[in-house]
């Protein structure tokens, strides 16, 4: 096992940005930039032993300081929809800004934690970030410190393990928002998957708040329970579908109970290459990147719509507002602590 730091870049306000190279004794390497805690490249040997970059990204800071499409960022502290960017907790009303129609998603785009320069140190196998966040920062309560640790293995396992602590009740629903494409480019339409999520939150509209039913997939082109490729049921005559242009949609984790489980196999013919996903959290939103773009990034090649598929572990969205969804609430009774783990087998 191994830590490599080497210099990325600077931002404008001429702060030192680093990547952490963790690499492991199967040649599997990782690559993460302390700039909004993204991940930049997850390198792994396929079939023929060729080694893939398995994750969409850039090639340099100025694609990320830009980054519009969330490319492998950490967001925070909330990720995802919530309506009307408003939500109560013990009855006092948070703002957020209006940045998705009339709803907020994924906190501030220009100044959220995918924005900001991150405290590392460095373990054997490991990175922690930190970063301390203020009462009233962003639109949120409590005086935080947020931890997110970054650690490989032999067995191939890319751990993300969050913690946050908060003297007052607040709202943290954080996820990793990296596009994976186990081809290293072009259409995910044939890679297959598997989730382990019997219900699905439908939608009201494009603007993907979820209705606050808990719906089954089985019947619909949202059953994942038995392996199929991602493009067979993309284009299906549904209005789901159409309403956010493929699937964006929160997974419903079957026996979701706090332990970590398996809720998702993400496999490539073409390069032999299969991602489990493992979470103790109770969704997963699966985003087939329906209105990716990007240029100008890894290799000079401009990323286009279903070129790199999403599994964001997360509370549902809009939970803080939806009755009977699970409550993201988190303050000094209750710390923030919760693990996602990507392995490549």
């Amino acid at each position: 096992m191994a830590v490599k730091k080497v210099l990325f870049g600077e931002t404008p306000n001429k702060e030192q940005v680093f990547e952490y190279h963790i690499s492991n004794k199967n040649n599997v390497e990782v690559v993460v930039i302390n700039f909004g805690v993204t991940i930049k490249n997850i390198f792994v040997p396929d079939k023929d032993g060729k080694v893939v970059d398995v994750v969409l990204g850039y090639d340099d800071l100025a694609g990320y300081l830009e980054n519009s499409c969330f490319l492998g960022s950490t967001v925070g502290p909330t990720a995802n929809r919530i309506c009307e960017a408003k939500y109560k907790i013990d009855g006092k009303e948070f703002s957020l800004p209006v940045n998705d129609g009339p709803n907020n998603l994924h906190t501030d785009m220009n100044n959220g934690f995918h924005k900001r320069v991150w405290d590392a140190v460095e373990g054997d196998d490991s990175v922690k970030f930190t970063l301390k966040s203020e009462d009233g920062d962003l639109g949120f309560a409590g005086n935080r410190v947020f931890e997110v640790t970054y650690s490989l293995s032999d067995d191939n396992s890319l751990s993300i393990h969050y913690n946050a602590t908060s003297d007052a009740n607040t709202l943290i629903n954080m996820t990793n928002h990296a596009y994976f494409n186990l081809n290293g480019q072009g259409s995910i339409l044939d890679h297959t998957l598997k989730l382990n999520a019997s219900h699905y939150t439908p939608v009201i509209d494009s603007a993907a708040i979820p209705t606050g039913e808990i719906a089954s997939v089985v019947g619909t082109p949202f059953d994942f329970l038995a392996e199929k490729t991602i493009g067979k049921d993309i284009n299906a005559d549904n209005e789901q579908l159409k309403a956010v242009g493929g699937y964006d949609h929160n997974y419903v984790v079957d026996n979701a109970d706090g332990s970590i489980n398996e809720i998702a196999v993400l496999s490539s013919a073409q390069t032999g290459i299969t991602m489990k996903c493992f979470t103790d959290l109770p969704g997963v939103q699966l985003y087939a990147g329906n209105f990716l773009s990007g240029e100008n990034c890894k290799g000079g090649v401009s990323y286009k719509s279903r070129e790199g598929v999403c599994l964001e572990t997360q509370f549902y969205p809009n939970s803080i507002n939806q009755e009977g969804f699970p409550k993201p609430v988190f303050g000094p009774d209750k710390v923030y602590d919760t693990t996602t783990i990507y392995q490549f087998v």
